[in-house]
């Protein structure tokens, strides 16, 4: 992962949101992040309808499962 000199991480927990809100959270989250800076979120699933968007949008994207109906989303630009 990033050096934290690299840029800021900025954390969203959107596990308590019912769809389409999570997505919605999401993709305004990123069109506010820096070159180097990442977003970090808590999700109750795996967002897969989001992947393309993010990868339209020229984001890259890492999902972590951490346990049922818990995962952890690492969201950056792609270089």
């Amino acid at each position: 992962m990033d050096k934290p000199s690299e840029g800021k991480t900025v954390n969203l927990d959107v596990s308590d949101l019912e769809p389409p809100e999570p997505m919605v959270r999401i993709l305004e989250a990123v069109t506010a992040l820096g070159p180097e800076d990442r977003l970090v979120v808590e999700h109750f699933r795996e967002p897969v309808p989001l992947y393309a968007h993010l990868d339209a949008a020229g984001f890259a994207h890492e999902i972590i499962k951490l346990a049922e109906n818990r995962y952890r989303l690492t969201i950056r630009k792609s270089r």
